[in-house]
């Protein structure tokens, strides 16, 4: 799905106004005036307020009688919305965003590893391979490489056979994808088909502590790759 930058005026307005309230061009409590935005962005009433309504829908404002539009506190926004990652990527924020997805991957897919081990199917097997074979044709091609890497992440929960589980990729994929993008894009030669594999094989082979130890490997791997980019990264906000 393209970003909001992306979509016409409309989407423009959504981007501008997104980005704005994440870098804190606007903060908690400030007061939208539509009107005036409207004059100073050169769109019509029509268009701003339909572009609220996105916002609203994140999380990131409200609407009130007798107070207007105003900018809603940090805890209120979907932060796994893909348009709130790539602003909080824009706004500088990549680091602290990057740790967190980190600590959420960490607690999770080991565990999703030893779970698929003891439930993988046939389709299950198929789907990781397709990732992987993916992963290679990739090659440099960053964009192509973090969609795979989600892929095999999103096939790894759904071979857990936990539906609450496999649904957590929709979560996470987001902020994969776009922490994947980053790596590739500075990070040259390096192969990440070769972890991803060690986690498959012992899927396959029913081996629940083996791939529960693969998958801590790969996820050891990609926390040395984030220290690497870590210099490229807006801000100061670096994982550590």
């Amino acid at each position: 799905m393209a970003s909001y930058s992306r979509r016409g005026v409309h989407g423009q307005v959504v981007h501008r106004l997104g980005l704005g309230i994440v870098d804190g061009t606007w903060a908690e409590g400030d007061t939208l005036d539509v009107k005036a935005l409207g004059e100073e962005f050169d769109v019509s009433l029509t268009v701003l307020r339909e572009a609220m309504k996105v916002l609203a829908g994140k999380g990131l404002i409200d609407a009130r009688q007798k107070r207007g539009t105003f900018v809603r506190a940090r805890s209120a926004w979907n932060l796994l919305d893909p348009d709130l990652i790539r602003w909080r990527m824009a706004a500088g924020d990549s680091g602290r965003l990057l740790r967190d997805l980190a600590e959420v991957r960490a607690v999770i897919e080991p565990a999703a590893a030893r779970r698929a081990a003891l439930r993988r199917g046939e389709a299950d097997l198929a789907a990781l391979e397709d990732a992987l074979a993916a992963m290679e044709r990739a090659g440099d091609d960053s964009a192509a490489a973090a969609e795979a890497d989600a892929a095999f992440h999103g096939a790894l929960l759904a071979a857990t056979g936990n539906e609450l589980l496999g649904h957590l990729e929709l979560l996470l994929r987001p902020g994969l994808r776009e922490r994947d993008r980053l790596v590739h894009a500075h990070l040259t030669g390096a192969d990440p088909v070769p972890s991803h594999r060690a986690v498959v094989d012992a899927v396959r082979a029913g081996d629940a502590a083996g791939a529960q130890a693969a998958m801590l490997d790969l996820l050891a791997q990609a926390s040395d790759d984030l220290d690497r980019v870590a210099p490229s990264l807006a801000g100061d906000d670096r994982p550590s």
